[in-house]
């Protein structure tokens, strides 16, 4: 990959997109990943209006002191970028104390961590709106395109996606270009919506690294026939989300009524 180039790159068609649709700038939710601290660089470096939103909702220590650290260095570098925190925990046990009370389950966990990602997204739409900004999204395209890792109207309601054409070490590789904290380059990739230390390796079962291999190999036309061990076991699991989450990469469908019913 010819990082620098790809950097203007998405620079330039960032800038061209705000430029063209009347907008001022971009909100950007900064976790204390290197997708997030990838697109906030990128549109900092457009010149336009960057704000950077930590939205904590009972969050890790350490994930906290890295958006934190990022933001404060993108500062320095960058005139244009501004930042402000909205702590969500209260928003979310309110939330959690109004909803009617169910048996603890995965799936209430579940159902819960996305609800943190939609609170975010609502936040981050507020901003966007007040301000005149775009939502950038921060997903990248193993996440997006290949295993659906991402809530569906959370962290995957944006305006447009910047780093969506880009596997994961390619967004490492871009993060180093870019002087991405090294806190951040080196930390273990992490949704952060369960309020616990689990990674994104824990949940899905699978690295980025055998995720892209998996995708690569899908795309070649490869089935499981042609594994075995470790490889048929990571491909099964790149198969599996791949499939369920379908109806998150696909358009929502719509029903369409017959000429002759109208």
């Amino acid at each position: 990959m010819q990082t620098e180039k790809v950097i203007d790159h998405i620079v330039n068609w960032l800038k061209d997109y705000a430029t063209k649709a009347g907008i001022d700038g971009f909100v950007v939710g900064v976790s204390g990943g290197i997708d997030s601290a990838v697109t906030s660089s990128l549109c900092a470096k457009t010149g336009l209006k960057t704000l950077c939103v930590e939205m904590p909702i009972h969050q890790a220590a350490s994930q906290v002191t890295r958006a934190q650290e990022h933001i404060a260095q993108l500062k320095d570098r960058f005139s244009n970028v501004s930042d402000v925190r909205v702590d969500l925990t209260p928003v979310f046990e309110e939330l959690k104390s109004t909803v009617p009370a169910v048996e603890s389950s995965s799936q209430l966990d579940l159902s819960l961590a996305n609800t943190r990602a939609r609170l975010r997204m609502s936040t981050l739409y507020y901003f966007a709106g007040l301000y005149k900004y775009l939502v950038a999204g921060t997903g990248n395209k193993v996440e997006d395109f290949g295993v659906g890792f991402y809530t569906k109207y959370g962290d995957g309601g944006v305006d447009l996606s910047p780093i969506a054409d880009l596997l994961k070490s390619d967004v490492y590789a871009i993060g180093k270009a870019l002087e991405v904290p090294e806190s951040i380059q080196v930390a273990a990739p992490t949704d952060g919506l369960f309020g616990d230390s689990r990674s994104d390796e824990d949940q899905i079962g699978a690295s980025y690294d055998e995720l892209e291999w998996a995708m690569k190999m899908k795309d070649e036309g490869k089935t499981s026939d042609d594994f075995e061990g470790r490889k048929l076991e990571v491909f099964k699991i790149f198969i599996r989300l791949n499939t369920v989450n379908q109806h998150k990469m696909n358009p929502i469908p719509v029903c369409k009524i017959p000429i002759s019913l109208l």
